[in-house]
C-alpha cells in the first residue's frame, strides 16, 4: 500500500528569482542533482535553488504522501519547472505587451523579436518579480510563480 501513495515537489519563484524545491521524499543525496535540474529546465545558475526533502513544512505530516524516494522524483522536476516556464511565458507577454506565442525561450530568458533589443527581453528573474505585483496580470493569471506536480510510481 505504502507503494501505491502519492509522491509530490512544489517548486517556488521568489520574487528575486531564488527559488525553493520542496520534496515530499526524504533525502536521498541527490539535492545538487534536482537543483541542477531545475537550474537547466529555467535558466538560472544552480545555487540559486534549495532543496528541501521531506519538507513537512510545505507538506504537513500524516497526509498520505510517501516519502520512499524515488525514480520518478527527476521526471516530477521536469515538469513543475516546466509549468513554471510556461506561465512565465504568459507574464513575459503581459510585460512585453506582446503575444505570448511569439516569445522565444533563450537561454533562461523569454524573447521578442529576434532577440537584439533588451527591451525585449524577460529573464526568469526579472518574471518572478513582475509575477509577485509589479506588473498587470494577464486575465486568468494569478500572481505569484510557483507549481507542484504530484506522481506516483
Amino acid at each position: 500500500m505504502a507503494n501505491e501513495a502519492y509522491r509530490a515537489v512544489f517548486l517556488r519563484v521568489h520574487p528575486t528569482g531564488k527559488m525553493v524545491l520542496s520534496l515530499t521524499t526524504e533525502s536521498e543525496g541527490k539535492e545538487a542533482e534536482y537543483a541542477q535540474l531545475v537550474a537547466d529546465e529555467l535558466g538560472i545558475p544552480a545555487l540559486d535553488v534549495k532543496v528541501v526533502p521531506a519538507d513537512t513544512d510545505r507538506f504537513g505530516v500524516g497526509h498520505g504522501y510517501n516519502t520512499s524516494p524515488t525514480k520518478g522524483t527527476s521526471a516530477a522536476i521536469v515538469s513543475a519547472a516546466g509549468k513554471i516556464r510556461a506561465k512565465a511565458q504568459l507574464l513575459a507577454g503581459a510585460a512585453l505587451g506582446t503575444s505570448p506565442e511569439t516569445l522565444t525561450w533563450l537561454n533562461g530568458a523569454w524573447v521578442g523579436a529576434d532577440g537584439s533589443d533588451p527591451a525585449q527581453v524577460k529573464t526568469v528573474e526579472e518574471i518572478a518579480l513582475y509575477a509577485h505585483g509589479t506588473g498587470a496580470l494577464p486575465p486568468g493569471v494569478e500572481g505569484g510563480l510557483d507549481a507542484q506536480t504530484v506522481y506516483s510510481d
